[in-house]
């Protein structure tokens, strides 16, 4: 849970949060994923909502990246043109979680991002969106427990697909790109070893890794086949010597264990937990690192969930004759007047965005999509044969 400084002074005036309905089309039976715009004139307000029907058995979520097939920039349109033909035809998407801004890894999401099965970056201790192998939604702050074990028994905390401090270990895979992009320390190139599982890289596993070369120089190749562990300067002499020949495991587990999850996103804070509203306001927890960035007005980007429904929602703000944008306790209350049990807030300001069917519905604060890490996206499989 994330908490608030208390003291925070608003001058936003109480405003009832409507019932979701103004411009919502009629309803049609069996429409298994729907589009409606709701406008709030008095305020303004303009938000748009998908509502997507979870038995339905054609319709899946899946999250894209930046650049396609590895980290980096995009907007949501470029991203869903590079969504694979197998993964399913995209009917909806949201912008996704926020990013790191570090040299050589802009666009690397802040925290867990799992797609097609495969984890392509570590979790950081935020709120994150996933679904089980069971296909329930769930989401809560999830904590990294990725470590490498050594051959005499010892463990190493590392990263996933960031950049490497000269005091950390980091795993890379092809995800992050053609190299490591570091320099110094020392860089294990490891292979699968027979009859193990190998890559893709999944939440909850652990794999016997054989070392094939050892470097000094930085910026090793990153291969489909193959993953780098890159040990920072000042750790070296703290680990054990390793070898080409020898062996080691990767162990990718998380609190709370997300074993078997195809589909995750980072983001955060949470909006709505058991179909009440989180609070911000008097004594309040603290949300890092932007204590006050909830209490004001922004663009807002969320998504939430019922036994029945999982909705996106993007709130339009920052164009006062359109749409001023939400606080978080705002967004929540219209997540629970939505019918949501749980949400969570994805990143807003100009990266809100909401694309449904061909094209993107809102209108974004800076006048056009801005580039973000990932995105959540809905997709329809095709129906399997009787």
């Amino acid at each position: 849970m994330f908490l608030f400084l208390c003291g925070l002074v608003s001058d936003l005036q109480a405003v009832t949060i409507p019932n979701p309905a103004t411009n919502r089309p009629p309803a049609q039976p069996n429409r298994s994923i729907s589009y409606y715009h709701d406008v709030v004139p008095d305020v303004p307000w303009s938000i748009h909502v998908v509502k997507v029907e979870r038995s339905h058995p054609e319709l899946a979520f899946s999250t894209t990246l930046g650049k396609g097939a590895v980290l980096g920039m995009g907007t949501v349109s470029a991203q869903l043109r590079t969504l694979s033909p197998e993964v399913g035809r995209p009917l909806a998407a949201i912008n996704g979680d926020y990013f790191e801004n570090s040299h050589g890894y802009r666009g690397r999401p802040r925290d867990l991002q799992v797609r097609q099965g495969e984890v392509v970056s570590s979790p950081s201790g935020h709120a994150c969106f996933w679904i089980d192998s069971a296909g329930i939604p769930h989401t809560t702050n999830v904590c990294s427990r990725f470590r490498v074990m050594w051959a005499d028994g010892t463990t190493t905390p590392v990263g996933l697909n960031e950049e490497r401090q000269w005091d950390s270990v980091v795993l890379y895979s092809s995800v992050a790109g053609s190299s490591t992009r570091t320099q110094g320390g020392r860089e294990l190139l490891l292979e699968g070893t027979p009859n193990k599982p190998w890559l893709p890289l999944r939440v909850g596993q652990t794999y016997v890794a054989r070392v094939r070369a050892v470097g000094d120089s930085g910026n090793t190749p990153l291969e489909r086949t193959t993953l780098v562990l890159s040990i920072g300067p000042q750790m070296i002499s703290r680990l054990p010597s390793v070898a080409p020949g020898a062996t080691l495991q990767i162990i990718t587990e998380t609190a709370p264990d997300l074993t078997g999850a195809e589909t995750a996103i980072g983001g955060g804070p949470m909006l709505v937990q058991n179909r009440k509203p989180m609070r911000w306001g008097g004594v309040l927890p603290v949300w890092r690192p932007r204590a006050a960035w909830g209490q004001l007005r922004h663009p807002r980007t969320a998504l939430g969930w019922n036994k029945d429904y999982i909705f996106l929602v993007e709130v339009d703000g920052r164009q006062s004759d359109l749409s001023v944008g939400m606080t978080f306790q705002e967004l929540a209350e219209y997540m629970v007047k939505l019918g949501c049990e749980e949400a969570m807030n994805l990143d807003g300001g100009g990266s809100a965005t909401l694309w449904f069917r061909g094209s993107v519905r809102n209108s974004p604060s800076e006048g056009r999509e801005r580039p973000g890490p990932n995105a959540l996206v809905v997709v329809e499989k095709e129906a399997r044969p009787n």
